[in-house]
């Protein structure tokens, strides 16, 4: 059996600049920025973004037999207020790699705010995300750079998580209650190996929490995903920011909004327009072919 999971039961509604499928057989190119949230991580920096500029360079300078070209990649790291010396070690390392784009928040909002600051200082076509602590393995997000023609987002699973097995039961618990709630098969939601259309991500209804429903957001924005195993390292420096007193609550009435966000989809597509007017991306309004609403009343 295959060790790459497809969902092909949801149709896909996205744009031709982001995730549609390309024709069988064809180089699709792309742009990518790489979306990391940063709180307290400046000892981890330095090989982060060491092995993601080793990962990525060689995608943007083609290969034989390579499907998806990458023309161009950047590596935004929003500084999530931190206290430590965060900010001189990316204004080091902004000095060596040109790829990298610093974001500095005024204050620590937490990931999901973060990881939402980084969609709208993002410049490319596509979002990428890992987090801060070399827990993620950058050369696995490049592996899904390279799974994601005839697919509109690729999605990572843990396959042997190197957490403590209190978190490992939790986690694998909650992805099978998640999943029965929200009637998916998402193997691994709070892996943050994502990459997906920049469009997509923007649509997303965004809410302290949300950066655990991404895959099934995307699913109810209509993509097609593929989910494909990473690996998952012992972290190296600090210790997380999430224990069991400080997530399993909120989770749990997240999934309820959640659900209900995902039962309440509104959708629309544009027939006609005025001969003359510009059209929704041309304004930087999102999709121009159809839409999914999350945050409307």
């Amino acid at each position: 059996m295959s060790s790459i999971r497809h969902d092909p039961s949801h149709r896909s509604i996205l744009s031709a600049t982001g995730g549609q499928r390309a024709s069988s057989g064809r180089p699709r190119r792309g742009t990518l920025s790489i979306i990391v949230p940063a709180k307290d991580e400046s000892a981890s920096l330095p090989q982060l973004v060491q092995e993601i500029a080793q990962a990525f360079r060689p995608l943007t300078q083609g290969k034989a037999g390579q499907t998806h070209r990458l023309d161009e990649f950047e590596i935004v790291i929003v500084d999530d207020g931190s206290t430590d010396a965060t900010p001189a070690v990316l204004n080091d390392l902004a000095r060596t790699y040109p790829e990298l784009r610093p974001v500095r928040l005024a204050r620590n909002v937490g990931q999901s705010a973060a990881t939402a600051a980084g969609f709208w200082e993002a410049r490319g076509d596509w979002v990428a995300q890992l987090d801060a602590d070399l827990q993620n393995n950058p050369a696995d997000l490049a592996m899904l750079w390279e799974a994601l023609p005839g697919h509109d987002a690729a999605l990572g699973w843990r396959q042997k998580r190197e957490d403590v097995w209190s978190k490992r039961v939790i986690s694998r618990w909650a992805n099978r209650v998640r999943n029965i709630v929200l009637g998916q098969a998402i193997k691994d939601t709070g892996c943050s190996v994502r990459i997906f259309p920049r469009d997509a991500a923007l649509r997303f209804p965004m809410f302290n929490g949300a950066h655990r429903f991404f895959g099934p957001l995307l699913l109810r924005d209509g993509c097609r995903i593929v989910q494909v195993p990473v690996n998952h390292r012992p972290r190296p420096h600090g210790t997380s920011h999430y224990n069991i007193w400080n997530r399993s609550l909120k989770v749990v009435i997240d999934l309820l909004g959640v659900a209900w966000l995902m039962r309440r989809p509104v959708r629309y597509e544009v027939l006609s327009r005025p001969v003359n007017e510009p059209s929704a991306r041309a304004r930087g309004l999102g999709t121009d072919s159809q839409v999914s609403a999350g945050q409307g009343n």
